[in-house]
């Protein structure tokens, strides 16, 4: 097998939604995911977020916090889908506004809840579900 492309993502929340993105590139194509994409060489993870957040969202992240880490396999037949992801809890300001730009089509705030009802990645689920865990415990 050959060695993980590195890629990173931004979970960005609000008032417990979480912004997602429509992705129009494989290997996630028509997906709704956290904004992230590949490093660029010499980026280190977190780098790699806050550019991946600015350019498909317009947002400015800020103090990224690593939250999870994902080995993303092949997928059959798709070349260079083999990836190593980090994600990571970013702040952006409230009155930033997202909008989808690059390779988003869309750009929205979800609750866990329509979160499950979506197209999304495993890796998506996964962290969606441990935050909404994290946000109820918060409220007791």
């Amino acid at each position: 097998m050959s060695e993980p492309h590195l890629a990173s993502s931004a979970i960005v929340e609000r008032a417990g939604r979480f912004l997602l993105v429509r992705r129009t590139k494989p290997p996630a194509t028509d997906l709704f995911a956290f904004p992230g994409g590949r490093a660029e060489p010499g980026e280190t993870p977190a780098e790699t977020a806050l550019r991946e957040l600015q350019e498909e969202t317009g947002l400015v992240g800020r103090n990224p916090q690593l939250f999870e880490e994902f080995e993303l396999l092949p997928e059959k037949g798709i070349i260079g889908s083999h990836f190593k992801l980090s994600v990571f809890r970013v702040e952006v300001d409230a009155d930033q506004q997202a909008e989808a730009r690059s390779d988003a089509a869309d750009a929205g705030w979800y609750s866990p809840a329509e979160i499950e009802q979506l197209p999304t990645p495993d890796s998506v689920r996964t962290c969606v579900l441990r935050l909404a865990e994290e946000l109820a415990r918060m409220k007791v």
